[in-house]
């Protein structure tokens, strides 16, 4: 079982529902886990809990929509580190749920930096990493209970991460070159495979499954999205040219490099999930990092969202790096949906997260004050209506496991 939907009016805020227009004084009103009005005037049921929020502001929850929370556990080393399945080059067969461990450290963090939903991916090692799913960062007793979507995506990566593993094993891909052959082969085989799938299923015959091949034919069905890990111009050109190939629909992660191609990523409608900010040049594919690369793909027209690649860049610090993207350009309305309805978009997932909605689940968060200012905090964390998080006596108190399901 996990945590009940719960029922709760939040009153007397400053409500920026990010879908819609800022509200003074407004009321987000949820019921049974839903959120059932916004705005003022809001007439309350009688047996309602209420949260006065005088002076607060009122945000919904913040969507991560790239990070490794859960499967690269937080101070557990090699023991809690199922980022990669490095046995093999294309391994879309694995799934990041199987990994994901429900107490890691890193949810909490989540809850404390205001993100009630994230998109936990493998890792960027392989030119096919597996597949991802879309979690609530709190609420159940198992991982399964906190699922939005286990039908989000396919990770992937280009340039220096696979041919920097593969080649250490004198194996291909050692090059840019074997990175785009090998997930060429693969959607090939997957092209093969929904045709002899089909013949099959018509003429009434059985037919052999295979996971990998399964997992990318959804790709190729547009079920699924192709997330593709790639930071240089050369390798974001080589991920629209895999895609134009092959017609899946691609979301650009990291983009370092982006700006330089702004223009065709927008006139594309290519989205970019960005990040993470707060590194070093750590590779040569970093080279031409930089914070206000995010304001220019903005600026040209592209959508984005904004990651921190947990645990790269802390999951809590995910609206510092909105903050010092406004700094550096980025319009501020723009950094709220960078944090929002856009990463909610890109993985199919606004049917449920990323605004204060009539319909949308109550994942909402009371900040002290505005929550690009690097002073404010989250102070109260409702998931679904139940509050799961709550700054007291100068520190954070999450709402655990122990106390929600005590016998």
């Amino acid at each position: 079982m996990k945590t009940a939907p719960a029922s709760v009016a939040i009153v007397n805020a400053y409500i920026v529902p990010v879908a819609g227009d800022p509200i003074e004084g407004g009321t987000v009103l949820i019921e049974a886990g839903t959120i059932t009005a916004v705005g003022r005037d809001i007439a309350i049921p009688a047996e309602i809990d209420v949260v006065d929020a005088t002076g607060k502001w009122v945000l919904p929850g913040f969507v991560e929509a790239h990070g490794h929370v859960g499967i690269d556990e937080e101070a557990n080393g090699p023991a809690g580190d199922d980022t990669n399945e490095l046995t093999a080059p294309n391994t879309a067969a694995v799934r990041a749920i199987d990994a994901i461990n429900i107490d890691d450290e890193g949810f909490r963090d989540a809850l404390a930096g205001g993100i009630t939903s994230v998109v936990v991916k493998p890792g960027s090692g392989n030119p096919i990493g597996g597949q991802t799913v879309a979690i609530k960062t709190w609420g159940g007793r198992t991982i399964d209970e906190q699922v939005i979507s286990d039908s989000v995506s396919v990770k992937s990566a280009l340039g220096e991460n696979p041919k920097r593993v593969y080649g250490a094993k004198d194996k291909t891909p050692s090059t840019r070159l074997g990175v785009a052959l090998i997930i060429r082969q693969a959607f090939v085989e997957a092209q093969d495979y929904i045709a002899a799938r089909d013949a099959a299923q018509e003429a009434g015959t059985a037919f052999p499954r295979d996971l990998a091949k399964e997992a990318l034919a959804r790709v190729l069905e547009g079920e699924l999205a192709w997330d593709q890990h790639t930071h240089r111009h050369d390798d974001i050109a080589t991920a629209i040219r895999l895609a134009d190939e092959f017609g899946y629909r691609l979301v650009i992660n990291h983009g370092t490099e982006g700006h330089k191609l702004a223009d065709v990523l927008a006139e594309r409608d290519i989205p970019v999930i960005f990040g993470p900010l707060f590194t070093s040049r750590s590779k040569v594919e970093l080279r031409d990092r930089a914070i206000r690369n995010l304001a220019t793909l903005a600026a040209a027209g592209v959508r984005i969202a904004i990651t921190t690649d947990h645990p790269v860049v802390p999951i809590n610090f995910l609206v510092h790096q909105a903050s010092l993207a406004v700094k550096e350009g980025l319009p501020r309305d723009t950094a709220l949906r960078a944090l929002t309805v856009n990463p909610a978009s890109f993985m199919r997932l606004d049917d449920r997260v990323g605004s204060l909605t009539v319909g949308l689940d109550g994942d909402v968060v009371v900040w002290s004050g505005d929550p690009l200012d690097v002073n404010s905090r989250a102070e109260r964390v409702f998931i679904e209506g139940a509050e799961v998080y709550r700054w007291v006596d100068g520190r954070g108190q999450v709402v655990e496991r122990s106390e929600r399901f005590a016998s």
